[in-house]
């Protein structure tokens, strides 16, 4: 499942996260002294890239013609889906570099990204499609270097990432119980399933409960059995303790989409996350953020975190010429 479900159960996770985090920091800062109002809470990834899901074959191509197929092979596909995605997450050994452009609560950056057996590295290359300053660029660069030369916090990053995966894979494998899917579409070898929450099911954590308040649309290879894309909207409020500490609302939703980007291997292309809520009746949490990753290019797999590090800081230089150019014209 290497990026299937992770972006949006990361995205849902963190959400969950942002708002019993301003829940505590609400309940500590109200013991200290009168409580200040603020209007959003900034929705930022733990580790990326964390679970994700598929890039579209385009929605013209399906037909919308209905095949004779019933909820329960529909039900026996998506479990297909499930473990062959399952099977790949633990084969699967390959590392690249690609380009991500994120626009999260109106700030647009741009980032070259590597993946590498020991964690995956960044470095920022544009904000609001502006090169990095002088002072910008120095704290990239000494951010970077604080990281590959510090093991001890490469291994905290990695142990957050595996903790993160192992979440999400928790929050994956839940799907087919969670939901109740019927055919909605067929053609070009891509079928297209909506879904609604599983009535019977019981979420074991709060965020199996945001997860099976969904309900959506899902796209699916009918060959590789791979998935393509996922999309779903928050059908009703979700509270947290009777809404004492906070919900999200109604109307909130997501698209995560991936691609094939090489025989067999599948990665996050798309991102889309708009969530709206409370905390403590007083707090807005405002999730908005846009991701779309581009330009893959395999990295080998032996690459070491100063390596990457290298790499990228030569990436980014180039890219920044580019912007200059692009701006002069």
């Amino acid at each position: 499942m290497n990026g299937i479900v992770r972006a949006s159960a990361l995205a849902m996770r963190t959400q969950i996260r942002s708002l019993f985090r301003a829940s505590v920091r609400r309940k500590t800062h109200r013991r200290a002294c009168t409580p200040k109002m603020r209007t959003s809470v900034r929705f930022t990834e733990i580790v990326p890239p964390a679970c994700t899901f598929v890039l579209l074959v385009a929605v013209s191509a399906l037909s919308q013609s209905l095949p004779p197929y019933d909820q329960a092979s529909a039900e026996g596909l998506v479990r297909a889906v499930v473990a062959n995605e399952l099977r790949n997450q633990g084969a699967n050994d390959s590392h690249w570099m690609y380009h991500v452009d994120r626009e999260e609560q109106g700030k647009a950056t741009a980032k070259e990204v590597i993946q590498t057996a020991h964690g995956t590295i960044d470095k920022l290359a544009s904000v609001d499609a502006h090169p990095l300053s002088a002072t910008q660029e120095l704290q990239e660069s000494n951010r970077i270097r604080s990281l590959t030369n510090n093991s001890a916090e490469q291994q905290r990053i990695e142990q957050l990432r595996k903790k993160d995966a192992e979440q999400c894979k928790e929050l994956f494998k839940m799907i087919p119980d969670a939901f109740l899917f019927t055919y909605a579409g067929s053609g070009n070898n891509v079928v297209k399933l909506n879904y609604v929450p599983n009535p019977g099911f019981q979420p074991p954590s709060r965020e199996a409960r945001v997860f099976h308040e969904l309900q959506g649309q899902m796209w699916v290879d009918a060959t590789q059995r791979r998935l393509i894309r996922m999309s779903g909207e928050l059908m009703s409020d979700v509270k947290f303790a009777g809404g004492l500490l906070g919900y999200l609302q109604k109307g909130g939703h997501f698209d995560v989409q991936r691609q094939q980007i090489s025989p067999g291997e599948w990665e996050l292309t798309s991102l889309d996350v708009q969530m709206q809520g409370k905390a403590l009746l007083m707090k807005t949490i405002s999730i908005q953020q846009k991701e779309r990753r581009t330009n893959f290019r395999p990295v080998p797999g032996t690459l070491t975190i100063s390596e990457a590090a290298e790499m990228l800081g030569k990436r980014v230089v180039v890219a920044a010429n580019q912007l200059n150019s692009a701006g002069s014209e």
